[in-house]
């Protein structure tokens, strides 16, 4: 199959891309507000219209929040052996404040110096429209895609996604594939492309630890009456052994060894630790010895405290023994490691660890998800990565992501598909964050690397 006419085209009409690009990330769609409930209205319309345009039966489906699109397209010559592809993005943004921050208006994206600045460039408006730009290629000079193809766009991702599950469970037939494509992603650098192919799960949960009915005197009481931020300080150090392992029991059930061939090919990378610890302020590396940062960031299971308080913590000495004292914890899954027994194998070691006349009690809202990861010799993403390689000329990284996708997961335990998670962000595109960019190469080339995916998916 001959490409190179589609990505020429896709190269003729990068500065039209561009333009409905913009036209897209004017519309504040800041799903978590509902004061832009209209613009996330707006937005899926005006998705929905550019998809129709192009051949697609695109539809936005209401839920009890932002408007779900859905849009599908099969080729005049499909037959039951042609490919069955899903391409997932969402339309709606984070808010912006700080707006004082912002070096430009958020939602009046602007070009500079190589990069477009604006709410939603890179997160997910850039990503998912180079998407939307290479079925266009595709169309109009070979008159149609080669494949079967299904865009699930949604409103709610930076608001918790809450309509998803139930979506997905009541368009179960309407939504499986062979295979999902997720852009909500990053490059290795800017000039290497990858796949990430292994998401860490997560468990959270909320503790509080009462002592005396009420808080003391720490001259009258200090000493002998029970003080609870020093038992939920202790329960807290014996999480982890000297060698930075956590020490809860089976708390390693279902964690595998990094295969070999993975762990050659990370080591390949040449990644440097101290530049990253330099970037955040640190000189030393903590986390499991004998792991590398990579390693612990996208192949081992982590215990953390994320906040701890009580007692008094206003201006000034207040000498009080407090009657409790609260923490929150996040623990980040790898491999098969099961939600439900990680948080109950920890709340068994909480209550274990309290000291007599201390109660520990939970928030009963804790839980979680399970791990992500899809074997880097799956055919889907040996095809990905040819392609990739074929537009960048440098070997597609598989890597790993210390954070977690939940629609991956979801995709595989209700639709029965694998996902193979391609974009082309950077570490430094300030998501979520005054002045995001995406980088016009990411989206330029963004858009001929899924040209040449859905050439190599025919």
């Amino acid at each position: 199959m001959n490409i190179a006419p589609i990505i020429d085209k896709a190269q003729a009409g990068a500065k039209a891309s561009l333009s409905r690009l913009f036209e897209l990330l004017r519309i504040p769609s800041i799903s978590t507000d509902p004061a832009y409930a209209k613009h996330c209205d707006a937005a899926a319309a005006w998705l929905v219209n550019e998809l129709s345009a192009l051949g697609f039966e695109a539809k936005a489906h209401a839920t009890p929040g932002r408007p779900m699109v859905v849009a599908h397209y099969t080729p005049k010559a499909a037959t039951a052996k042609t490919p069955h592809a899903l391409f997932y993005g969402h339309y709606d943004v984070q808010p912006v404040d700080p707006l004082e921050l912002w070096h430009s208006d958020p939602f009046e994206p602007v070009l500079k110096d190589g990069r477009l600045y604006g709410r939603g460039t890179s997160d997910d408006k850039g990503q998912l429209m180079t998407f939307v730009e290479a079925s266009r290629a595709w169309i109009e000079v070979a008159g149609e895609l080669p494949i079967k193809t299904t865009f699930l766009i949604e409103g709610e991702e930076e608001s918790g996604s809450p309509s998803l599950v139930p979506f997905l469970k009541a368009h179960k037939d309407e939504l499986k594939c062979d295979i999902a494509y997720v852009c909500d992603t990053n490059m290795w650098d800017d000039k290497t492309p990858a796949i990430t192919t292994r998401l860490r799960g997560l468990v959270h949960e909320e503790v509080e630890v009462t002592g005396p009915a009420l808080d003391l005197h720490s001259g009258l009481y200090g000493g002998p009456a029970r003080n609870p931020i020093k038992a939920l300080s202790a329960m807290i150090a014996a999480l982890h052994d000297k060698n930075g392992k956590v020490t809860i029991p089976e708390f390693y059930n279902g964690v595998a060894p990094l295969p070999k061939a993975t762990k050659k090919q990370w080591a390949a990378l040449k990644f440097s630790e101290r530049k990253l610890l330099a970037g955040i302020g640190l000189k030393s590396l903590a986390g499991e010895k004998g792991f590398s940062l990579l390693e612990q960031t996208w192949a081992r299971p982590t215990a953390e405290v994320n906040g701890m308080w009580g007692g008094y913590t206003g201006v000034g000495t207040k000498t009080v023994l407090p009657a409790k004292a609260n923490a929150k914890f996040t623990f980040r899954l790898v491999g098969k490691q099961n939600p439900q027994k990680i948080l109950k194998a920890f709340q068994t070691f909480a209550k274990k660890h309290m000291p007599k006349d201390a109660k520990i009690s939970f928030s009963g809202k804790g839980g979680g998800a399970p791990a992500s990861e899809v074997p880097e010799n799956n055919a889907f993403i040996r095809v990905t990565a040819a392609a990739l390689q074929e537009e960048w000329g440098r070997e597609a990284v598989l890597m790993g992501s210390g954070g977690s996708i939940p629609i991956v997961r979801h995709f595989k335990d209700i639709l029965g598909m694998d996902s193979v998670l391609v974009g082309f962000a950077l570490n430094d595109d300030a998501i979520h964050s005054p002045n995001e960019k995406y980088n016009l190469t990411s989206f330029e080339r963004g858009i001929k690397s899924w040209v040449r995916i859905i050439g190599a998916l025919a």
